[in-house]
């Protein structure tokens, strides 16, 4: 089927577009900066039409043609979120309704009975109404907090855990939530472009696991590998104060965090389940919150320290970050990086990396580096000249003092993991590029992933340790391959490592 896009750029419909195209669908979409989309991996699979949802003439163009609008478009950031999405809804829906579309697939909020509703889950039930008048069958999914890295809900959740071991939970933390995978959301989207045209109604959908909001907290600090976080009641504290030290504490803009938090003072939980009726379950059943979770990790926890997807990568999991996202999605992954061009080819650069290993260790001491050095040279004033090192290369898992060989792509990528008490976990990324002419470039990446506020304190207070210890490696390598271009052993005087 044809099927368009509008909120292409967004977090849901980034991941949908490679999602319809898995099932055989030609996707269009509609974006008001497609530079935006320069970087992910689908770019020239899409037709993209430039244009905003309020401009009758470029919506009417991106839905020419088609037989499916999927509508995502949230205007959280803007601070007349409420009327601008109104007014481009109604936009929407009479285009649509001259268009002779054959379905409307729209992603809402989950409506509880009985309640006031925030701004933001009222205007969500608006825009839902206002497509329904469409005359074009409507396929309306309400969902609660989104898990998977991107959501915003979802990393909301993550700073707050991983940034407060001790929380005061006022009632809004207290509400029930019945949160759901994105791969779920996704699935749904995907089978709702072939639902029956007599289907113009309202879904809840959700995972099977429901929970108050602070054992959401509880169970991610768990699965990351948290200590337990303290929860401690107050009487009052509302959204609208809370998000002012959310604010503070986490890096999403305050206009979303208010948002977010004052939907937090309603019960987000589903009151049926008619959509199995139309579309089954998955294979294999919904996603439990745990496993949605670890996929939602996943990257970090494997080692594959890209803090966003980019073109060619194979790895299309929708939990995952991409290059769309806004910057604060993906968590805390801080990076530092020291970067030398050498008169020496990408395999003399390798050797320097495998020689140092095996004669240092890559020690986690301070000075430790130079004072093998010293060691060494009292040896071979004792013995005489050493001559060469032993050749060794370095094998995955492979034990180095207080490092551990995690990755080897020979002779590009060499990845070291701290193995030491640290408030956070720390890698150490070398790698060698090839710029041809018989030169290479060195690459030397810090990453670290803090637990905590204290964690975040570490990486701020060592940065003139780092600059000292971790510089001082890049200084060595480029020493040791400027010595075995020189004819000499490879090996290095002064460099450090923590």
């Amino acid at each position: 089927m044809r099927c368009v896009i509008f909120g292409a750029t967004g977090y849901l419909g980034a991941r949908l577009v490679p999602a319809l195209q898995a099932a055989g669908h030609e996707v269009r979409v509609l974006a008001r900066t497609p530079a935006k989309l320069d970087d992910v991996p689908w770019r020239q699979q899409v037709d993209v039409v430039q244009g905003d949802v309020t401009d009758r003439e470029r919506v009417r163009e991106a839905l020419d043609g088609q037989q499916v609008l999927y509508y995502l478009v949230h205007s959280l950031l803007r601070p007349d979120f409420v009327d601008f999405d109104a007014r481009a809804a109604s936009i929407v829906a009479d285009a649509a309704g001259r268009a002779g579309l054959s379905r409307i697939v729209y992603v809402g909020g989950i409506i509880p009975d009985q309640q006031r509703l925030s701004d933001h889950l009222a205007s969500r039930e608006e825009v839902g109404r206002l497509l329904q008048k469409s005359g074009i069958p409507t396929a309306e999914l309400r969902a609660a907090a989104i898990i998977g890295a991107g959501s915003a809900s979802f990393e909301m959740l993550r700073y707050l855990t991983e940034r407060l071991p001790l929380m005061v939970t006022p009632k809004w933390l207290r509400t029930q939530v019945q949160p759901i995978a994105v791969r779920d959301v996704l699935y749904y989207l995907t089978n709702a472009a072939e639902l029956p045209a007599e289907v113009s109604r309202a879904f809840d959908i959700g995972g099977p696991d429901t929970f108050t909001y602070t054992d959401m907290i509880r169970r991610y600090a768990a699965i990351a590998g948290l200590q337990r976080r303290v929860a401690i009641p107050v009487p009052v504290l509302t959204p609208w104060l809370s998000s002012h030290w959310v604010n503070i504490i986490t890096p999403l803009p305050r206009v979303l965090a208010t948002s977010l938090m004052d939907s937090l003072e309603n019960d987000v939980v589903c009151r049926e389940h008619d959509i199995a009726e139309h579309i089954p379950d998955p294979q294999g059943g919904l996603t439990r919150y745990d496993d949605a979770v670890e996929m939602a990790l996943a990257r970090v926890r494997e080692g594959e320290l890209q803090t966003r997807w980019s073109r060619g990568d194979d790895d299309n999991s929708p939990s995952r970050p991409l290059p769309t996202d806004p910057p604060w999605a993906g968590g805390s992954l801080k990076e530092q990086v020291w970067e030398r061009h050498l008169n020496a080819d990408a395999e003399t650069l390798w050797q320097a990396f495998e020689v140092l290993g095996a004669e240092r260790g890559w020690s986690a001491a301070p000075l430790a580096w130079g004072l093998r050095g010293w060691i060494g040279q009292l040896r071979g004033a004792a013995k005489g000249d050493r001559g060469p090192l032993r050749p060794h290369r370095l094998q995955t898992g492979e034990s180095l003092d207080w490092w551990q060989v995690e990755h080897i792509d020979r002779p590009h990528l060499l990845r070291l993991r701290a193995d030491t008490p640290l408030p956070g976990r720390l890698w150490l990324e070398l790698s060698a590029h090839d710029d041809g002419d018989g030169r290479s470039r060195y690459r030397q990446r810090a990453l670290f992933q803090p637990y905590g506020l204290v964690g975040q304190a570490f990486w701020t207070a060592s940065s003139p340790l780092r600059d000292a210890v971790l510089g001082g490696i890049a200084r060595d390598i480029t020493s040791a391959v400027q010595q075995r271009r020189a004819g000499g052993a490879v090996s290095g005087r002064s460099g450090l490592l923590i």
